[in-house]
């Protein structure tokens, strides 16, 4: 019985573990270097200071909404004073020792004339404040809605940047693995080559041609890996390498409807609203100073000169009517600002439309251009074989390697712009597609 146990404990405990092994060798690139998308923006994510700046940001406001709910709840002190004195005169101690009158030394016997205790709780509640509690707590509201809308714009314009450098480095990986396997055709090629004497020199530049673009090659593989890295925030000196599905997609889509999803989903546009209304609510704070204040004050204390015998209590209610000159002044630069967020948020949305049109025509574009070189590599790879199959290499076959190279390269490079104008117009919408 006691080996069972222990066995079943062994597995409880180890099932967890591997578990968590599998979570990391599918999602962590510390124990796996070749990343998905998914991982990638996750990845990049969790590292990017300024998204966690923008997570935080979140939190402080969310604070600020709990404190203006506080502003609602009666306002409670409790304080507890022990003086020592010696007085020719009498005295009211200061606010922060609860403003307690104390006689003069003439009053008192010489036994407890040094001394003087207290103990007591004030609750202090606004009965009318003007609506200005109401207001500090719709800007506090107003205020998260925009900083969350900032948080959203900050990991959209993340998720760009990484999905452009992921492209990059997967397009380079294909590149280099297209150079390199043209290197090693041109090697054959030149091996089973008879030519003559000017021949020769024509095939050493050909040769030393596709040698430079296998070289071009592998220095863009290393600044796309450079690239990935800056946009992951990993150590500049770790190696890298992505996968996922490197061929062309379509999408079917009218630049009307992309314009009202971008009126919809774009967080700039919501940010900027959201500081209109900001604004507003700046106006009506401004606008409830002219109203009264209603205040209900109560206290209970124990005090005494040499115990605390002694019982106040009070109730009171207080009107208070602020004389703010500042108020015109403050009154007009409220509305100066509230009509310069109305400009503001009129130029981002001329701004997005323009990002839209943009994305949209980069992605008509390249929709149709990657799927003509597709047809084109697919076709030089058909002719590629059958050469190989049929005929002896010449000069003429090196000159055709050249042109293979650089068609697939062409291919491969309308694939990188045809993703990432997918990507642009994602971002430019607010959402995936």
């Amino acid at each position: 019985m006691k080996k069972l146990f222990w066995l079943g404990l062994a597995l409880c405990l180890a099932l967890p573990a591997a578990a968590q092994k599998e979570y990391g060798l599918r999602f962590s690139s510390l124990i796996n270097d070749e990343l998905t998308l998914e991982n990638a923006i996750r990845l990049g994510l969790e590292n990017n200071s300024e998204f966690l700046s923008a997570q935080q940001e979140i939190i402080i406001a969310e604070q600020k909404v709990k404190e203006a709910k506080f502003l609602f709840l009666p306002q409670l002190s409790l304080q507890g004073t022990a003086t020592w004195y010696d007085l020719d005169y009498p005295m009211v101690l200061p606010d922060s020792v609860a403003n307690r009158f104390i006689p003069n030394n003439d009053l008192l016997s010489e036994d407890n004339k040094h001394q003087f205790f207290g103990v007591g709780v004030t609750a202090t509640q606004y009965l009318y404040a003007g609506g200005r509690f109401r207001s500090a707590l719709k800007m506090a509201q107003a205020n998260l809605k925009q900083v969350q809308s900032k948080y959203e714009a900050v990991k959209n314009a993340t998720v760009l940047n990484i999905k452009k450098a992921f492209f990059r480095l997967l397009y380079t990986q294909y590149n280099v693995e297209l150079a390199q396997d043209v290197q090693k055709k041109a090697t054959l090629y030149s091996r089973a080559l008879h030519a003559g004497t000017w021949e020769k020199v024509k095939a050493q530049y050909l040769l030393s041609h596709l040698a430079s673009l296998n070289n071009e090659a592998k220095n863009e593989l290393q600044k796309a890996q450079l690239g990935m890295l800056v946009a992951l925030n990993k150590e500049l000196n770790s190696t890298i390498t992505v996968k996922g599905d490197f061929k062309p997609v379509e999408v079917k889509l009218d630049l009307p409807k992309l314009n009202l999803w971008s009126m919809e989903f774009r967080p700039e546009l919501k940010a900027a609203i959201y500081e209109l209304e900001l604004d507003n609510l700046a106006i009506d704070l401004a606008l409830s100073r002219r109203y009264p204040d209603l205040i209900l004050t109560g206290s209970y204390e124990q005090l005494g000169f040499d115990n605390l015998d002694d019982v106040n209590k009070q109730i009171s209610l207080a009107i208070r009517l602020p004389l703010n000159y500042t108020f015109s002044a403050q009154n007009a630069q409220r509305k100066a600002e509230q009509k310069q967020s109305t400009l503001h948020r009129a130029a981002i949305e001329d701004k997005i439309r323009v990002q839209v049109a943009e994305n949209y025509a980069d992605l008509v574009f390249w929709q149709a251009e990657v799927f003509s070189r597709q047809q084109a590599w697919k076709e030089v790879q058909k002719l590629l074989a059958q050469a190989e199959k049929t005929a002896r290499p010449d000069i003429t076959a090196l000159e055709a390697l050249d042109a293979y190279y650089q068609t697939g390269h062409n291919y491969y490079q309308a694939v990188r712009n045809n993703l990432a104008a997918k990507a642009g117009l994602e971002w430019a919408i607010g959402q995936d597609l």
